[in-house]
């Protein structure tokens, strides 16, 4: 009966939906971590995700934030340095959400 397919596809869809938003609740915020060095113009601030470094970021001589992510050869200026480190995360694909 075509009426008892489209039901039967539609719980499926459901049930399929709701073990994806559980599958993301279990997932585990990263962890990012922020230390700095020295440099000739200031700090480089550093982000890691567990040992591995994510990206750089630095403040520049007009006072805007650059923002450079490994493996990429791109740097972004960005106006504070919370969104220097977003971007970095973000590129990382690090983000996750709060699915309450």
């Amino acid at each position: 009966m075509i009426v008892q397919d489209e039901f039967d596809n539609q719980a499926s869809a459901q049930e399929e939906f709701e073990e994806y938003v559980d599958h993301l609740a279990d997932a585990a915020a990263p962890e990012i971590e922020i230390d700095s060095v020295p440099d000739d113009l200031g700090e480089l601030y550093r982000v890691w995700n567990g040992s591995q470094l994510v990206g750089i970021f630095y403040q520049n001589l007009e006072g805007k934030w650059v923002a450079q992510p490994c493996n990429s050869d791109k740097r972004h200026c960005c106006d504070t340095s919370d969104s220097a480190l977003l971007l970095i995360v973000a590129v990382n694909g690090l983000l996750v959400a709060d699915v309450a």
